[in-house]
C-alpha cells in the first residue's frame, strides 16, 4: 500500500495501518542492531529506569503491568550484567529504589547508536523532499503520541508511560 492512494485526506484507520507495518519494518532494522545482552522486557526496564529514575519496584511493575516479584527478577538479571542498581531509600530503609548504572546509560548509548545507523541507511535512498514530509509527520506524531500518554496518565493515577 503506497501513500498515494490517501492524498486528500487520509482516514486515521488508513494511516494507522501503514504506521503498523512502518513499525514493524523498524523493528526489523532494530534487530539487525541487537538488543543482546538484554532482551525486550529488559530493555523495557532500561528504558523506563532511564526516564524515572530512582523508582521502586511496586512503581516499575505497575508500569511494566507485571508483578513485583517478575519485576525483582527481571531486575535481578539487569543487575547481574551490571546495568541496574539497587540504592536504599534516603525516606525508607526498607525501600530499595532502581536506577541506572553507567554501565546501563553506555549499553542504551550505543545501541541507539547501532540503531541510528540501521535508520540512516535506509533514510540516506529516500529523496530529500520525502524525508522533510517524513519528519514533519513524525513530529506531528511525536507531540499528539505525548499529550495522549500524557492525558492517559493523568486517568490512570501512577502508572508510567
Amino acid at each position: 500500500m503506497t501513500v498515494t492512494a490517501f492524498r486528500h485526506r487520509p482516514e486515521p484507520e488508513e494511516v494507522a495501518r501503514l504506521t503498523s507495518t512502518a513499525a514493524e519494518l523498524l523493528e526489523v532494522l532494530w534487530g539487525r542492531a541487537s538488543t543482546a545482552p538484554a532482551s525486550a522486557s529488559q530493555l523495557r526496564v532500561l528504558l523506563i529506569l532511564e526516564h524515572h529514575e530512582g523508582i521502586n519496584l511496586r512503581t516499575l511493575a505497575d508500569s511494566l503491568a507485571s508483578t513485583p516479584p517478575s519485576t525483582s527478577r527481571l531486575c535481578d538479571r539487569l543487575q547481574a550484567a551490571g546495568f541496574v542498581e539497587r540504592v536504599v531509600s534516603p525516606a525508607d530503609r526498607r525501600e530499595l529504589r532502581l536506577r541506572l548504572s553507567d554501565r546501563g546509560r553506555a549499553f542504551l548509548a550505543d545501541l541507539r547508536a547501532r540503531r541510528e545507523q540501521q535508520l540512516q541507511a535506509v533514510l540516506a535512498v529516500m529523496p530529500a523532499a520525502k524525508r522533510v514530509a517524513l519528519l514533519e509527520g513524525l513530529e506531528a506524531f511525536c507531540d499528539a503520541a505525548a499529550t495522549r500518554i500524557h492525558d492517559d496518565a493523568g486517568d490512570s493515577g501512577s502508572r508510567i508511560a
